[in-house]
């Protein structure tokens, strides 16, 4: 069965992704044809140097990929100048650079530069995109506290509701639970899911935390030295897709528990 056009968000076609170093142009990946749909939460995973964040930064349009096509709603990423993009795709980077002597509320006010004029003023649909982002995320104690005062937690709540207030249809993070303990790494994943129920918006995200995005993502872009897939966490389980992940000297995948686990001693 074929997808409706009108309801894919992101579609590569043929896409190799990698970087310049000194040596020339380095092939990361190849052969990436994935459709990523709209209100899905998506979980980008593989083992360290696989890609991972080299993909994310190939489909937001902030990195150019070797040769490919990659589509925004039906729309080629590259005809789209930077204004367009910034209304296509929210961006939410690992240390990304920041004044943490913003505000909460005017950090999250950022959000609404490709829209604002050239004064960036902001209209009474900018406020209430604003104020919408932060009900969202649930940081509405926080909005008038400088960024410097904030947790790990607290200052990722505020850069997702940033992308939020962006208003795109696509919001793409690089390891949002990054120096989180276990708690707040599920907290984030269960807020990444309540947004994308809530809004319709589809989220896109790298993470080491396999078993947590297994849980509750509605697909996973499993990156491998050999392909790069897309599938429902139950079809990669059942067709065997985790097994060979990572070596299995000290961890392996265990189908019943649809998790990783330590590998017991003979």
């Amino acid at each position: 069965m074929q997808s409706n056009p009108e309801n894919i968000t992101l579609k590569t076609t043929n896409l190799e992704i990698g970087y310049q170093d000194k040596h020339g142009i380095k092939s990361v990946a190849e052969k990436i044809n994935i459709e990523v749909h709209k209100s899905e939460l998506i979980a980008v995973i593989g083992v360290n140097g696989i890609g991972k964040s080299t993909f994310l930064r190939s489909i937001s349009g902030i990195q150019q990929p070797i040769s490919g096509t990659i589509e925004i709603e039906n729309k080629n990423l590259k005809d789209l100048n930077n204004v367009q993009r910034a209304t296509q795709i929210g961006l939410v980077l690992t240390n990304q650079p920041i004044s943490k002597n913003l505000s909460v509320f005017e950090l999250i006010a950022l959000g609404r530069q490709p829209y604002t004029n050239w004064l960036g003023k902001l209209s009474k649909n900018d406020t209430e995109k604003i104020a919408n982002a932060i009900k969202l995320t649930a940081i509405e104690a926080l909005k008038n506290r400088k960024c410097y005062e904030l947790s790990d937690g607290q200052l990722q709540r505020a850069l997702i509701a940033r992308a939020i207030a962006q208003d795109t249809p696509i919001i793409i993070l690089d390891e949002p639970t990054t120096h989180l303990d276990m708690y707040y790494k599920a907290n984030v994943f269960k807020l990444l899911r309540k947004l994308v129920k809530q809004t319709g918006k589809t989220i896109i995200f790298a993470s080491h935390e396999i078993n947590l995005a297994i849980q509750i993502c509605d697909k996973i872009i499993l990156m491998h030295p050999e392909k790069t897939q897309i599938d429902t966490p139950e079809n990669l389980i059942s067709s065997g897709a985790f097994q060979d992940l990572f070596p299995q000297d000290l961890i392996q995948f265990d189908k019943i528990l649809g998790a990783f686990r330590i590998k017991n001693e003979d």
